[in-house]
């Protein structure tokens, strides 16, 4: 998937508020605390995972789609604070999608053929005369197409999470194995005072 596919309507929230809230800790008057980037908000920001002194992250609130096959979605349901707010569905919809585009490249085609049958004959039973045996037998085929789905089936969920988890998945997912974790931290790189999150890129970049 390219990344302009992955990861869609994204909106950022609270960054020049959480800033700024970095800064009570060291404040008597809150009003002067500003939203400027300082050296000292970066190395909060940069911080140990679990430290808890870039807990100001938690502020920055971001909302997205993300398309991700089944395989990506089973290792993003680890992280405790990256919230799903809606997605698609194989349970209601598994014999209604486009198999011819719902899988990504490396789906072997043979598989995607054997899934294309599954679901016509699924789709022909619906048309014949009812019985006791028809709804018998169009519960276990449907059974069947969706434990038979592979894992490279594609997805898409609206998202909500915040810059100090995406901290925590960039840290463990740039260099993983899936690609779709690849592109989804080149995103992450690319949202606004990223440095926060992915601290200096170009020294992360000669690592």
């Amino acid at each position: 998937m390219a990344l302009n596919e992955l990861v869609t309507n994204w909106f950022v929230y609270g960054v020049e508020d959480s800033i700024r809230a970095s800064k009570y800790p060291m404040a008597t008057e809150i009003e002067k605390c500003s939203s400027e980037i300082t050296n000292t908000v970066k190395k909060l920001a940069q911080c140990g995972k679990g430290e808890g002194h870039d807990n100001f992250l938690n502020g920055i609130v971001v909302q997205f789609d993300l398309t991700f096959t089944v395989k990506a979605w089973t290792e993003a349901e680890r992280y405790h604070f990256l919230d799903f707010v809606s997605s698609q569905s194989t349970m209601h919809r598994i014999t209604k999608f486009n198999l011819d585009t719902a899988y990504i490249e490396y789906v072997d085609p043979r598989i995607i053929e054997i899934m294309k049958e599954k679901v016509r004959e699924y789709n022909d039973l619906l048309l014949t005369e009812d019985s006791e045996s028809k709804t018998k037998y169009l519960k276990e085929k449907y059974l069947e197409i969706l434990y038979s789905n592979p894992c490279g089936f594609k997805l898409t969920a609206r998202m909500t999470t915040n810059y100090r988890q995406l901290k925590t998945i960039y840290s463990q997912r740039k260099q993983h194995r899936l690609p779709e974790w690849r592109q989804f931290c080149k995103w992450i790189e690319s949202l606004p005072y990223s440095e926060l999150i992915c601290g200096d890129l170009e020294v992360n970049n000669n690592e």
